[in-house]
């Protein structure tokens, strides 16, 4: 891909069948799924919280989070937690396998699939058509439930 100015980088992710990807900006590191601490009474896509330089970090399941099927085809050592920032959140999402780091201009980004975005609360706010596919692009506030805030310049 050409390097464009305009352009935003993305850090793709297959979840399930599918690929996603969150904004690289919004991409504070990639970690091995490690071992979590479960937290009693947590949404259901609440696998746990980990400890990550001091901080508690809750751990989301990336096909529970959006609603995929929980089928086992993944290979253990693919898996990965992506942890997120958004203003002074972080949260991790386990994803079944990371991939390629992309690269779009507004122009390449289409709305999402019709009636997906109707719900404020769906995470997928457009999609980038990729190798005969399409690849999920993320809202990381809305993925992460997280309260519309100011973010600090």
């Amino acid at each position: 891909m050409k390097h464009t100015s305009n352009a935003a980088h993305w850090l793709s992710f297959r979840i399930g069948g599918q690929l996603y990807a969150a904004p690289l900006t919004q991409v504070s590191e990639v970690l091995r799924d490690g071992e979590l601490t479960p937290v009693p009474g947590s949404a259901t896509d609440v696998l746990g919280v980990r400890h990550l330089r001091g901080r508690i970090v809750p751990v989301l399941d990336g096909r529970r989070r959006l609603g995929l099927s929980e089928e086992k085809r993944v290979d253990p050592f693919q898996v990965r937690q992506v942890m997120l920032s958004h203003g002074t959140h972080l949260v991790g999402l386990r994803v079944d396998a990371v991939g390629d780091l992309l690269e779009a201009r507004d122009s390449d980004i289409a709305p999402p699939l019709p009636g997906a975005a109707a719900r404020d609360e769906d995470p997928v706010h457009g999609v980038l058509p990729s190798q005969g596919g399409f690849v999920a692009l993320l809202d990381v506030r809305r993925l992460c439930r997280l309260p519309l805030e100011h973010e600090a310049a």
